[in-house]
């Protein structure tokens, strides 16, 4: 049996239940010169990476490239500007942005600073693999 929105009605074996995460209240009561991640959902399981973010007044995140992923930037608090390789666009808080993997960009946050949230797809974990053998030919199998 399915829910009204296509979806089953009784959860997976396992499942995690709903919940609240993070208050953007609380973005209010920190030092307005804090700069970095201030909440990264860490949850177990997840598909989802997600942090929230505070740049101090006209802070920056330097010019970048993210080749993997598409990211979400929701702007929370304040007000910034996305510079890109083509024109600068205003941030201004409640604004939702996309930024496509192998975009280029950075981020200035204006007077009041800027506080936002990215979410993107989960990076897989870095898996330590030895190094390759030197005596490992093509009939040779590496250990």
């Amino acid at each position: 049996m399915t829910g009204e929105d296509g979806g089953s009605p009784e959860p997976a074996d396992g499942a995690q239940l709903p919940r609240v995460l993070f208050g953007t209240g609380a973005l209010e009561a920190l030092d307005p010169e804090r700069a970095g991640a201030v909440w990264r959902l860490a949850e177990p399981g997840r598909q989802l990476d997600a942090n929230v973010v505070r740049l101090p007044p006209l802070r920056r995140v330097d010019t970048h490239t993210e080749p993997d992923l598409d990211v979400l930037l929701l702007v929370v608090e304040g007000e910034g500007t996305l510079v890109t390789t083509e024109e600068p666009l205003a941030l201004a808080e409640g604004t939702l942005t996309w930024l496509p993997h192998g975009s280029t960009r950075a981020l200035v946050a204006g007077e009041r600073g800027m506080s936002y949230l990215t979410v993107h797809r989960r990076r897989p974990g870095l898996r330590i693999r030895p190094a390759p053998s030197r005596d490992a030919g093509p009939d040779r199998p590496q250990p």
